[in-house]
């Protein structure tokens, strides 16, 4: 079964730890030694980590021999954050629906209280 790259994106995302190693490459490209210094892994749990980066386009690796530096392949993150994007319309006029119906209630409430005290 294929699986599309949007699907590849998000399940490398999932992980923490995974999330956490994009964030320090947004920075600069780094090695597997340097990846696994803040966490408390071997380097090939790093390695793991980064093949499924690597798997999902978020990271390539450079091939100078024993020195592979991974960097941070931002386009699928900008295709995830399109697709997310798409929904920002809905969530504004869901929200907007929200706001307009709590203004409805507030008016109700400032008249019910002036007829009561009026």
């Amino acid at each position: 079964m294929s699986t599309d790259q949007l699907s590849r994106t998000f399940s490398a995302l999932a992980d923490p730890t995974r999330r956490a190693i994009l964030a320090r490459l947004a920075q600069g490209e780094a090695t597997v030694g340097e990846l696994a210094q803040p966490f408390d892994m071997t380097f090939a749990a790093v390695s793991k980590h980064l093949r499924v980066l690597e798997g999902a386009g978020l990271v390539s690796r450079g091939r100078d021999a024993q020195y592979r530096p991974a960097r941070l392949e931002a386009g699928p993150l900008a295709v995830a954050s399109r697709w997310i994007g798409d929904y920002a319309a809905f969530w504004q006029d869901s929200l907007d629906a929200l706001d307009g119906y709590l203004n409805a209630l507030q008016t109700i409430r400032t008249i019910d209280k002036e007829d009561h005290h009026g």
